[in-house]
């Protein structure tokens, strides 16, 4: 089996953490659990970037000191993992986690060794909420793309890098595949942007301008770092790059896979800069990163900036886990944005997991206690070939295929069909029927219906058996309930109990 080590991106802390972040970390969550699921090793990062201007500014703006607010709001983005039941395996913090500082520094050294490192005098236009300088053509009627905002003239000395030495090679690394990019269009995005020319880019910024918050210029005590180079570094510094650690050895230099996901509005930094840093320091890139679309609000971006981002916690309250991380991965397509609602929300937890397999589930357990006392019938061998016995075989490649492209609900199709089909096996066989006739004398009817128990019980098994990176805590009382073998199972219980419409989700 394989290495395998994937990251969230790591957002700022100015506000408390809104359902878009919930999704990624969601995402994130279900490949590492289906990597574990299917035996291979895995190492799941997320944590908070810490060391942001916007983060200072917010502080200002709330009159609170910039460490004040910054520990407060990533405890909120920690706090995410259970109530979305989130497996990550590591959580750094840029400001205060003593790996990523001294990983940072070894990071500029040696870069600046490459003599990819020079200072020089530069004015642009910067937007603070994405942390980013923007040439005017990039600009939506003078505004930043992403914020909607009107960005500031600045003008000082910073440090640059640069990042046009590695324009062939990064065109190379994409165009190959040895850099993987899902989907295809945002790789040929990328691609599009390296072939207009890649320009040596800001790496530093004064101290003053960053209100004395962030990570200083190693040497330079003017200037701290830019806030993307730092959190960058910390998919290595998390892994004790800084002091060469054994960590950095098994899970970055000596793994098969190193994923990172992303949102779209950060493609650039993590596809283009982030991979011109690494070749900088002579250290291996990430294989994959993978690039998912926004949840939006009525057609609109979710976002704290734009005044609309949702509570995630707020929703599970409301409405249990289940229902959200279901929501998340049957209903975020691979490609192109998703609206939420929480009317959508409620439909889908009732159509597939109270309607479909928590009725599946009931109907299989409750028959086998009224036709057979409770134990279930030994399965047919071989099984009969039926279109349900062909899905339950097919789902287990169909699931890693989806998987490797990063296609959350060609997955969860893949084994909704077996629930789907076991329904309508019911509807078709009639087991009441055959229940009578058994009671009548027909011994045929008997095997049959015991057949047909058995492999409606071997029918839900197959579903419980994939859906623990979905729904880890349904797929336990799915499977609870269900047993192994020819078990005695215990009376069925309620597995996805109704919910109703709350008028107290609140926004983040």
């Amino acid at each position: 089996m394989s290495r395998r080590y994937i990251t969230t991106a790591i957002p700022y802390v100015n506000s408390k953490p809104h359902l878009g972040f919930a999704m990624e970390m969601v995402q994130t969550d279900v490949m590492a659990r289906h990597w574990r699921h299917r035996g291979h090793e895995v190492r799941f990062l997320s944590g908070t970037d810490d060391n942001s201007l916007k983060n200072a500014i917010a502080a200002e703006a709330e009159g609170v000191p910039t460490s004040e607010l910054v520990d407060r709001n990533a405890a909120a983005f920690y706090g995410l993992r259970d109530p979305l039941q989130i497996s990550f395996d590591d959580f750094i913090r840029t400001s205060a986690d003593p790996r990523h500082k001294v990983g940072v520094d070894r990071l500029w050294k040696a870069t600046d060794a490459s003599a990819d490192l020079y200072r020089k005098d530069f004015e642009g236009l910067y937007c603070v909420g994405c942390e980013q300088f923007y040439n005017e053509s990039e600009l939506v009627d003078g505004l930043c793309p992403e914020h909607l905002t009107a960005p500031e003239l600045v003008s000082e000395e910073n440090w640059f890098f640069k990042l046009s030495k590695y324009e062939d090679r990064l065109r190379e690394l994409i165009e190959s595949g040895e850099l993987r990019i899902e989907p295809e269009s945002r790789r040929n995005e990328v691609l599009g942007f390296i072939k207009t020319g890649l320009q040596d880019f800001s790496i530093s910024r004064s101290t003053e301008r960053a209100r004395g918050w962030g990570i200083e210029v190693p040497g330079d005590p003017s200037q701290v770092i830019y806030v993307w180079w730092d959190a960058l570094g910390n998919y290595i510094t998390a892994l004790d790059y800084g002091t060469d650690g054994e960590n950095y050895r098994h899970w970055w230099i000596n793994s098969d896979e190193r994923t990172h996901v992303i949102g779209k509005g950060i493609v650039r930094f993590h596809a283009v800069y982030w991979p011109a840093m690494l070749l900088s320091a002579g250290q291996p890139l990430p294989t994959t990163i993978f690039v998912h679309d926004y949840l939006t609000v009525e057609g609109k971006k979710l976002g704290k900036s734009l005044g609309n981002a949702i509570d995630p916690v707020a929703i599970v309250n409301d409405y249990g886990a289940d229902a959200l991380r279901w929501w998340l991965v049957r209903e975020v397509p691979r490609v192109g944005d998703a609206n939420y609602t929480t009317e959508r929300l409620i439909g889908r937890y009732h159509e597939d997991l109270a309607n479909g397999l928590g009725n599946l589930v009931n109907r299989a357990v409750s028959m086998v206690h009224k036709y057979r006392g409770g134990t279930v019938p030994a399965l047919a061998d071989p099984l009969p070939e039926l279109p349900l016995t062909k899905l339950i075989d097919a789902a287990p490649a169909a699931v890693d295929a989806a998987m490797d492209r990063f296609d959350f609900r060609a997955a969860t199709a893949a084994v909704w069909q077996i629930v789907e089909e076991a329904n309508r096996y019911v509807v078709e066989v009639e087991p009441w029927n055959l229940a009578k006739a058994e009671k009548k004398g027909d011994a045929d009817a008997g095997q049959r219906l015991s057949d047909v128990l058995a492999l409606l019980v071997h029918a839900c098994r197959a579903v419980a058996e994939e859906l623990p990176p979905f729904l880890p805590e349904a797929a336990r009382r799915v499977a609870a309930q269900l047993g192994s073998g020819t078990d005695q199972l215990d009376k069925p219980q309620p597995l996805f109990p109704r919910i109703e419409v709350q008028t107290n989700t609140a926004t983040a």
